[in-house]
């Protein structure tokens, strides 16, 4: 079965109202959305996550692999990144992420191809029903709408912690977790205190503050954070050396984007990765890394910010590997666009089930795939050190 198209499409994903966090306000996530298509008609779906993806993939990868063999995963591979280490570096693994996605469609592809949903190609099922967290913020007011109206966004600690308790209240939400990165980190820890009086302490609560934190101002952190229960706190410092000097002050699990297990073995922290299937290359690069961390005793989980293509990824992966035991994390809520059909996902008594069709078990909706391109082409990437004193507005674009 020979590939004969792949296309790349850059999509904006905006946010219903942008989120506070270290570098300013987020307003949403941009992305790439590849098909690889083939001389049966079959089409694999993947996601990069960055718009940068989609030059690389057209320009440089399409051209070796037109004309493959689609079930030759190893081969493409090896086509595209003969070296693997040596096409990237500390700052730049764009040519990695880019042939991840790829890499994905052709998953997809074997599983529709063999009508087998991927975690059956991956060995079968652990579980069915995925658990993720549900994320919370402060947050700016959201983009105009075509309406004239906007989402009002949680401006104080009081209404996070109501925003928090309308998500148990209504979707039976108890694994939380949000940013802690506020200039004055008593701002932070007010939402904390307010969520644990508010809900009690059944409820998980995971925080990440994205470096925000000098080792100094994270010592004094340690303790306040250790007595609201936090179960895992996500780049705390800037460093993994860092993050080794501060557990000798604090018994909160650490996790990190830093995909550096080596490192990790070495200095005994972070206690998890936080990572993204592409990032790694692609799932069979993702499955292996899983592998190591179970071999290291270094738990892994998910990141949010992919549209239902990707997420359909994480939710395959952590169907069939049983490593990975904490929930994901979770932006479906504050999403408002997909380029799926029926997204996007929402989570119920904190779980997703697992697609069960051939492939990712997805569909793209063209329109919506065509919507979110055209924000892209209209209003540029989402800019994630977005500058809260100018805002922007990104206007609703209408579907037709």
């Amino acid at each position: 079965m020979k590939i004969t198209r792949i296309s790349a499409t850059p999509i904006n994903l905006p946010l219903e109202a942008p989120y506070v966090w270290v570098f300013g306000e987020l307003p949403g996530f941009s992305t790439t959305i590849v098909e690889v298509e083939t001389e049966d008609g079959l089409i694999g779906l993947g996601e990069a996550p960055s718009p940068q993806a989609a030059s690389i993939i057209r320009n440089v990868l399409a051209p070796k692999l037109i004309g493959r063999d689609a079930f030759d995963i190893a081969g493409a591979e090896f086509s595209c990144l003969p070296f693997f280490t040596g096409v990237q570096s500390i700052n730049d693994n764009a040519r990695i992420t880019a042939f991840g996605a790829i890499e994905m469609a052709l998953w997809d592809l074997r599983g529709k191809a063999w009508n087998q949903p991927l975690y059956m190609l991956l060995g079968g099922a652990v579980r069915k029903e995925i658990p993720f967290t549900d994320y919370f913020s402060l947050r700016g007011d959201g983009p105009l709408m075509a309406d004239g109206l906007r989402v009002r966004g949680e401006r104080t600690p009081e209404e996070v912690a109501d925003y928090c308790v309308n998500l148990h209240e209504t979707y039976g939400t108890t694994f939380f977790e949000g940013k802690f990165s506020t200039h004055d980190p008593k701002i932070s820890l007010r939402v904390l205190e307010l969520i644990r009086l508010r809900l009690g302490d059944d409820v998980m609560l995971r925080i990440d503050s994205n470096q925000a934190y000098s080792l100094a101002t994270a010592r004094r952190l340690a303790r306040p954070l250790e007595e609201l229960g936090v179960r895992n706190w996500e780049d705390p410092v800037a460093t993994i050396d860092e993050m080794a000097e501060l557990r000798r002050h604090c018994s909160i699990p650490f996790s990190t984007h830093n995909a550096d297990i080596a490192r990790a073995m070495t200095l005994r922290v972070p206690d998890a990765i936080c990572g993204n299937p592409a990032v790694l290359g692609g799932i069979g690069r993702l499955v292996r890394f899983v592998g190591a961390c179970e071999h290291a005793g270094i738990d892994f989980w998910c990141y949010s910010g992919d549209s239902g293509v990707g997420s359909a990824v994480y939710l395959h992966l952590c169907a069939a590997l049983g490593w990975i035991r904490e929930p994901n994390q979770s932006l479906f809520r504050m999403q408002t666009q997909d380029v799926i059909e029926g997204g996007p996902f929402v989570p119920r008594n904190n779980v997703v089930s697992v697609p069960e069709g051939p492939g990712l078990g997805i569909s793209l909706d063209r329109e919506r795939l065509a919507w979110c391109h055209r924000h892209f082409t209209e209003n540029g990437p989402m800019n994630k050190y977005h500058d809260p004193d100018k805002p922007g507005t990104y206007r609703r674009l209408p579907l037709n």
